[in-house]
């Protein structure tokens, strides 16, 4: 079952997954746009949505998986019991789990009084609160699905983990369109739909990793030296993300005062996180465990390789993306969301949003590319010191700033404490060897694909001019915004090779490199 992790092809298989399960996520989110628009009932629901993927940052893919996948990785790699380590991790974290699960429905009010205090004078704080103790389960099956995961992606197979978010998106969609069609209370049908796609996605993955040979066993839990192992690197990677939610929850709690701010702010955040799941998360889905098992096999300068690429291949997709997303937010916010209840004030408002979360996409991405040079050497200290700061440039523009630009601060403090954060990791690299230094080849394409991305901005922007009535046009905005994207990509692609910053050898040389 073990097999060389080939980067841009796992890349490329983590990417395209996340591609569909956005798109997929894009229609989700249209549908609760145009059946709820921005009222008490959406925000209601996305609180009590963000509560367990706020704590799976801890007990998924953020601190418990930091931790994991290194030590995993480095089991398969040293040919040691790889199996009987992942069962113990499972049954520890299950266990963790269950009793935060039910001390959760306990304290649910404090919770979503933490979330969002803006709803305690009305009626969305008690359905806010009955909505989250439906939805909290989530956390136990996405958890250990996320771990599940980790197994899978150590072995080389993103496949099944990278696809099985887009189940969760088929059966939110469906319990809408049920609803609908039936009468039915639409916002009931999402809530209920959440636990319904949890377990879903678990058991997808728990059969994927029985048919790929790594069939786990539920256990009793145990303290084995490779758990306090574990608990020691995770303590540090649990405080960093405890450090990433307080960020999220300054700037929900900024959003609570303003009517309708938390819906418009969370459509703007699912367009920015459409390239950063594509592309962030899928390169760093796939270069943990391979640092982890080259530093496991001294491969110094297969680690600088690997970083660089992924840098590369980073920059060259999330560049022009970002400064789509800063020229041209309006078009494509009225084309996405205003219908139904959405109207042209929630498409202003969110386009705003979008545009300010673009400045700070690139950074954001680029996390991806530098945490796991930290993570696979089993170092969360220095990122947790890197994330406090962060946190108290985001705490401290969110509400510092949020009564000249009310709900737009949030956004303001989230991106430039990406870039503050992004500064610190490169900053920190230059201790790690060589895997953090730009190579040769990275130094000479990253300047041409900021020029080729910032003249595709000025012609996106020109056309945007030129076709503006166009974009609330009911019968041609679909095809308005097809043809500024493609324009985009044209001129882009256009300027990449004309500039000489990739050519296609090079793009095969790159899926062909292990």
């Amino acid at each position: 079952m073990t097999r060389q992790i080939r980067l841009m092809s796992g890349f490329f298989t983590v990417g395209g997954w996340t591609l569909i399960s956005r798109v997929l996520g894009f229609t989700r989110d249209i549908m609760i746009a145009a059946f709820l628009g921005s009222g008490p009932v959406a925000e209601a629901f996305l609180i009590a949505f963000s509560l367990p993927n706020m704590f799976r940052r801890f007990f998924g893919e953020g601190a418990f998986n930091t931790a994991f996948i290194p030590l995993f990785s480095k089991k398969v790699e040293g040919g040691e019991d790889a199996k009987r380590f992942a069962e113990d991790a499972m049954a520890g974290l299950a266990t963790i789990l269950i009793i935060f699960t039910v001390a959760a429905q306990l304290l649910m009010p404090w919770m979503v009084l933490a979330m969002a205090s803006g709803f305690v004078a009305d009626a969305r704080f008690d359905l806010t609160v009955d909505f989250a103790r439906v939805t909290f389960p989530y956390i136990l099956f996405i958890s250990i699905s996320a771990l599940i995961s980790g197994v899978l992606n150590s072995f080389g197979r993103f496949a099944a983990a990278a696809a099985a978010p887009v189940l969760l998106n088929i059966i939110l969609i469906g319990t809408m369109w049920i609803a609908h069609r039936t009468g039915g209370d639409i916002g009931w049908a999402l809530v209920y739909g959440v636990p319904v796609a949890g377990l879903g996605q678990m058991g997808m993955l728990w059969w994927a990793a029985s048919r790929a040979g790594m069939k786990l066993r539920l256990r009793l839990p145990r303290m084995t030296p490779e758990l306090k192992r574990l608990a020691i690197i995770a303590g540090p990677a649990a405080l960093a993300g405890g450090v990433v939610q307080v960020n999220l929850l300054v700037g929900r709690q900024v959003a609570s005062y303003f009517d309708g701010a938390i819906a418009w702010l969370n459509y703007a955040d699912r367009l920015y996180q459409l390239p950063l799941g594509v592309v962030g998360i899928a390169i760093g889905v796939v270069l943990l465990p391979d640092l982890s098992r080259r530093l496991r096999a001294g491969d110094d300068a297969g680690s600088q390789n690997s970083v660089n690429r992924a840098a590369e291949f980073t920059l060259l997709l999330t560049l022009p993306a970002a400064v789509a997303l800063v020229v041209v937010p309006f078009p494509i916010v009225s084309v996405l969301f205003q219908r139904g209840a959405f109207d042209a004030q929630d498409a202003y408002a969110t386009a705003l949003a979008v545009s300010i979360y673009g400045f700070g996409l690139p950074s954001f991405v680029l996390h991806k590319v530098l945490s796991p040079i930290y993570f696979a050497r089993e170092d969360t200290r220095t990122p947790f010191r890197f994330a406090l700061v962060s946190m108290v440039v985001n705490l401290a523009l969110a509400v510092g700033l949020s009564y000249w630009f009310g709900y737009l601060a949030a956004a303001i403090g989230t991106s430039v404490a990406g870039w503050a954060m992004l500064i610190l990791l490169w900053r920190g690299t230059r201790h790690l060897g060589t895997a953090g230094q730009m190579d040769d080849r990275l130094k000479r394409v990253l300047p041409k694909i900021i020029i080729a991305s910032l003249l595709m901005g000025l012609a996106v922007w020109g056309l945007s001019i030129l076709m503006q009535g166009l974009f609330v046009t009911p019968t041609i905005r679909y095809a308005a915004l097809a043809l500024l994207i493609s324009v985009g990509a044209i001129v882009y692609a256009s300027l990449i090779i004309g500039l000489g910053a990739m050519s296609l050898s090079e793009i095969k040389q790159g899926l062909r490199r292990g």
